[in-house]
């Protein structure tokens, strides 16, 4: 398992005509077990991991996970909840590696994101979901000497094309042999 970290390009701001700020955009690599999905959000509070948790649990039976949760204050811990142990280590590794406060990391199996997806944003203390994805993720990291935050993420490859009648009739047929259409 390999975590690339790039450097994109540093930024210098010069604020209150007398202070430079430096900020450096850099791309964190998002490690997603085969056969896993990955929602990435932001939220506000200490409590999320156990909420997360029990929006995972409510939603769908049976469904396995991991989550980690990085703290912007206090300790500024990394706290994590989970009912699969390789998932919720991935998910620590992965938020220790975005570093961003207030930022969460979601991985799960036996389940899609359109099956939580909707309970997670419900969850009072998500401010926003960044992506929900099994594609290769990169996260658009901003750091400065505050601290780091998401600017945004790359979720998966760039169009190659528009869908012909054969693509059509491939993605029809596929969301039926996977149940969500008659």
């Amino acid at each position: 398992m390999v975590i690339n970290l790039f450097i994109f390009f540093r930024v210098n701001l010069w604020l209150n005509y007398c202070k430079w700020i430096t900020m450096e955009i850099k791309t964190v690599t998002m490690d997603i077990p085969e056969g896993a999905n990955i929602i990435i959000g932001h939220t506000h509070f200490i409590k999320t991991a156990e909420d997360l948790y029990e929006v995972m649990v409510n939603s769908v039976p049976g469904i396995n996970f991991g989550i980690a949760f990085c703290e912007a204050s206090g300790p500024c811990l990394v706290r994590a909840e989970g009912n699969d142990t390789s998932l919720k280590e991935t998910a620590i590794q992965n938020a220790g590696n975005i570093a961003a406060g207030h930022t969460f990391v979601i991985l799960m199996k036996d389940a899609f994101p359109v099956n939580v997806l909707n309970a997670i944003k419900a969850c009072p203390e998500v401010c926003s979901v960044f992506c929900a994805t099994a594609n290769p993720v990169q996260v658009i990291v901003a750091e400065t000497e505050q601290g780091r935050g998401v600017m945004g993420v790359i979720d998966g490859c760039s169009p190659r094309g528009v869908e012909d009648e054969k693509d059509i009739r491939n993605r029809k047929q596929f969301l039926r042999k996977i149940g969500y259409k008659l």
